[in-house]
């Protein structure tokens, strides 16, 4: 069995019907659509599958992590 992770996704209506389309077009079902949408944009961020993202100066938990510049005291917020 596939290891997927279920979960409920609200959209727009017009959205919906619009991915649909799309997707009929493409030869995939819905969900396989927006599946290939997510992952391409993922590839496109430069935030693969599984990885954290390198080089954009991010922590494990997503949140951008603060620069100190040599001299600055690192406990002060200027």
């Amino acid at each position: 069995m596939s290891d997927r992770k279920p979960f409920l996704l609200r959209l727009d209506p017009a959205l919906f019907d619009a991915l649909q389309r799309w997707a009929n077009d493409e030869f995939r079902s819905l969900n396989g659509q927006i599946e290939f949408l997510l992952t391409r944009a993922l590839n496109d961020a430069g935030r693969p599958r599984g990885g954290a993202s390198p080089g954009r100066g991010g922590d494990k938990t997503g949140r951008r992590r603060r620069r100190v510049d040599e001299g600055a005291d690192p406990g002060s917020d200027t």
